[in-house]
């Protein structure tokens, strides 16, 4: 590991594991309840799903949302992805001295909204005000709580060769708004970010269908590492099909410009679903009865189950096939 933290360990990919694995892992330990982005924990008699997050994106506000509404949305859907019902969450706010207080109200407002409708309830926070130059403007830690409910549980160990793997819509949308908010790009888009809370949703699938097994949002690091994750995690191979995963044209021809590959980009709005191959147009029905599963499809298969560390393959469009790792070095920094 290198000696210093750089830009490139906050990006969700390989030095990220590295960092996690060399420095917290080794430290807190690794068990069964930190394989998800919430811990589960009982909490007699109820069981109980933990989570914190910090938000740093920059700049504060871009197309489709601000770092208030992406703070309360990403705290609602690590907790849902769990299969927690979100019910409360705190927030820190570290100020740094001259923002302007419209800007802030204008955040804070936009939290309230988006807590109101994820049906969160925000209970608790802390302010710090640091001088010029100790920040960037505005940085926001939450920590959020949820129950699941009995009966209501994902299935990881039932994961098993032909199980579907369906995406909720299209990828790369919140990377490439962040990436037009930056003036100094010079990127003229349209894209608006698709930062939402996916709880909703998230509790008709869980509610409707047996055979859901894993759920994860491809935040930091994109489609492809998140998937990566599942499968070492997880222990099973899948392969994912590139003409079937969903990418908005105005994404494509961004990432075209730039030179970036979307498998990589930044989603807060979006979900992986694994399910039973025998649930799969159950759940796409479910995903695609609701504006936020609109554009759902299915994108690939879990191809077996292994002993070690999982793969993920990508078949192209020219019937070839290449693995997938995490993201490698720097992508995208304070996406999120």
């Amino acid at each position: 590991m290198l000696q210093r933290v750089n830009l490139a360990h906050g990006e969700g990919g390989e030095l990220t594991n590295k960092l996690i694995k060399d420095v917290f892992e080794k430290a807190f330990g690794h068990g069964e309840h930190t394989k998800h982005d919430s811990a589960i924990f009982q909490c007699k008699p109820e069981t109980i799903a933990l989570t914190t997050d910090s938000y740093v994106v920059k700049p504060l506000f871009f197309p489709g949302g601000n770092i208030g509404k992406l703070a309360v949305a990403g705290t609602v859907n690590d907790l849902a992805i769990s299969g927690a019902v979100p019910k409360f969450m705190t927030a820190g706010f570290i100020i740094e001295e001259g923002l302007h207080l419209k800007d802030l109200k204008e955040i804070v407002h936009s939290m309230a909204d988006e807590a109101e409708k994820a049906g969160i309830r925000i209970i608790a926070g802390d302010t710090k005000v640091v001088e010029k130059g100790s920040a960037d403007r505005l940085f926001i830690n939450t920590s959020g709580i949820g129950t699941v409910e009995s009966g209501h549980k994902l299935q990881p160990k039932h994961i098993q060769k032909g199980d579907s793997i369906i995406l909720s819509g299209t990828i790369g949308d919140h990377g490439i708004a962040i990436l037009s908010a930056r003036e100094e790009l010079g990127l003229l888009s349209d894209t608006v970010s698709d930062c939402a809370s996916l709880n909703g949703l998230i509790q008709s699938l869980i509610r409707t269908i047996d055979g859901i097994r894993l759920l994860k949002d491809p935040t930091r690091g994109g489609l492809a590492t998140a998937l990566v994750e599942l499968c070492e995690d997880f222990h099973f191979n899948c392969e994912i099909d590139e003409e079937s995963i969903p990418i908005r044209h105005d994404v494509h021809g961004a990432c075209d410009i730039l030179g970036f590959d979307p498998l990589y980009l930044a989603n807060e709005g979006k979900m992986i679903l694994l399910v039973d191959s025998k649930d799969e147009e159950q759940a796409l029905q479910v995903l695609r009865s609701h504006s936020l599963g609109e554009n759902a499809a299915v994108i690939g298969q879990v191809t077996g189950t292994t002993n070690s560390a999982g793969k993920l393959y990508l078949k192209t469009p020219l019937g070839t096939t290449r693995r997938l790792q995490r993201l490698a070095g720097l992508m995208l920094p304070r996406i999120c």
